[in-house]
Parts: structure tokens; sequence; C-alpha cells
């Protein structure tokens, strides 16, 4: 793979959260963008192929790189077309400064070797900065990926999807599973390499996480078309590290050949609602210090 990364103002072998530091400092933003990015759904100007979704992706990265701290590909979109869609994840994260987080949002968990693999192929062919991981099968199915203490696991604790009902929810010895998942991944590395996904429309879930969890990294999707409230994150979140996503309401913006400025205009409207809230947030705590 040839993808290599340049850094502008970060050194080499960063922690995750040192980079996100620096970024969300240059940027003066909370937001990362999915580029969750669907052939059946580009602009006509760019054409319904694989090479129209990669010149999508550049623009997109052109108009947004400076007002983001992270861009997350969700690895389907891509890994559907096979070797070709392989192909477009590369040639996009090279569209990505350097300094700026690059999540694999991949799900993957299995154990042993496995899992070893997985982890070899996001954090050293991709150079991704984090990768999403599912912790059913336990300890031995997230640890090699914790073995890399520059990068970020962020594990799947409360999804904003409807069936985390299903499972997430469960009350096991008077706590529901997730909480479970949060506590027990907490004690899995020394390092501060570990952090957790917590969906943007469970806000009063995320309040009580934050006792738990409060110094971690949260990847918090949901924002924009799934509807999450920003003000109810923000204040959840209590200024803890985070990087709060939205997919669809930036990139498919407009369907016009505008698409990149429209998804500009987007993302500059999220963040200044972010960081109004953000701002409103830690001026009520000074005011009760």
């Amino acid at each position: 793979m040839q993808h290599q990364k340049f850094c502008q103002f970060i050194g080499e072998n960063v922690q995750f959260l040192d980079k996100l530091h620096r970024i969300q400092s240059h940027t003066n933003s909370m937001l990362c963008i999915g580029l969750d990015t669907d052939v059946e759904r580009l602009p006509s100007s760019v054409g319904g192929s694989l090479s129209g979704l990669v010149e999508f992706n550049r623009r997109i990265v052109e108009a947004t790189s400076d007002i983001c701290c992270g861009y997350k590909l969700n690895w389907a979109f891509y890994e559907q077309y096979g070797s070709a869609g392989i192909a477009a994840i590369e040639q996009t994260l090279t569209f990505i400064p350097d300094s700026i987080i690059t999540i694999a949002d991949a799900k993957r968990g299995d154990i042993g070797n496995t899992s070893a693999a997985y982890a070899k192929t996001f954090f050293q062919e991709f150079r991704c900065d984090a990768v999403t991981v599912a912790p059913y099968m336990g300890y031995d199915s997230v640890q090699p990926f914790l073995e890399y203490a520059d990068a970020m696991t962020f594990v799947l604790a409360l999804t904003s999807n409807k069936g985390s009902e299903d499972f997430q929810r469960l009350p096991v010895g008077g706590k529901p599973l997730y909480q479970h998942v949060m506590e027990t991944a907490l004690g899995w590395t020394r390092d501060s390499n570990i952090g957790f996904v917590v969906g943007a429309t469970h806000p009063q879930e995320l309040a009580a996480l934050r006792t738990i969890a409060p110094t971690s990294p949260f990847l918090i999707p949901g924002i924009g078309a799934q509807g999450g409230d920003i003000e109810a994150i923000v204040h959840a979140n209590n200024g803890a590290p985070a990087l709060i996503n939205a997919s669809r309401a930036v990139i498919y913006a407009s369907q016009d050949n505008n698409f990149a400025e429209k998804a500009r205009e987007a993302a500059s409207e999220l963040n200044r609602e972010l960081n109004s809230n953000n701002a409103h947030k830690h001026a009520h705590i000074l005011t009760h210090t």
C-alpha cells in the first residue's frame, strides 16, 4: 500500500489523544464527518461509479478539512466493491491531511490471529488513527487492537440504532449490559487507547456513562440525519474528549454540482451549534465552581 501520511504540525508517533487535542484546538471543531459514501447517492455531476465516489470524497474533504477534526470511513460502503473499493479507500485517505483523525468504522472483533490481522490491516496498512470494534467475544477479541498504543480502539457500547434495545440494554445484575461492557473494557489496558461508541440519540445514558469513563474519548454518531440533539449531547458529554459524527447531513446536503459548497455550509452550521453549546456548558461550569 502506497498511502503515506505526512504531518503538517504534529510529529510522528503521537498518541491519539494528543493528536485529537491538537486538531480540535487548531480547527476549533468537535465535528467528525462520516464518509459513508454511497455510489447510488452521488450527484450526477460526478457520476455513479467508484471513480465518481473518489472524486466526490476528494471534493468533500477539500471543502471541509479546515472545519472538522476527523473523518470516519464506513468500510462496508467500500468493501462491497472488492479490490476496487479498497483502492477507493486508499485514494480517499491520501486526500485527508495527516493532522486530521481518520477512523475506520469497521466494527471488527474476533479471536486470536484473526483480530491481530484486522488490527494490522487498519493500523499498519491503512494507517488509520482509530477503529471501531465489537466487544461481544470478549477481551481476547479486542486485545490485539490495544497493542497499538498510539492508536485508538473505539468499543461499541451503546449504539444509536433501534436494534440496540435487543442486547445492549438487557439488565445484568441490576445494570444494563452496555454499562458492564464499558466497565469491563476500561480494565483491559493501562494505556489511554480505549474509547467508546455512544450514540447521540441517548444523551441521558451518555451523561451517566461519563461518570464511569470521564476521560475516555467517545465517538458519538447520530447528530444530523439520525436526529441527535446537539445541546443535550454537548451537555451530557461535559467537556470530555469526543468526536461528534455527522454523515448524511453533511455529505448529502445537496445533490447538485454545488454539493461540496453545501457540505461545507452544513458542516459549518453543525460546528456553530456544537461550539455555541460547548461554550455555554463551560460558562455554566465556571459560574458554579
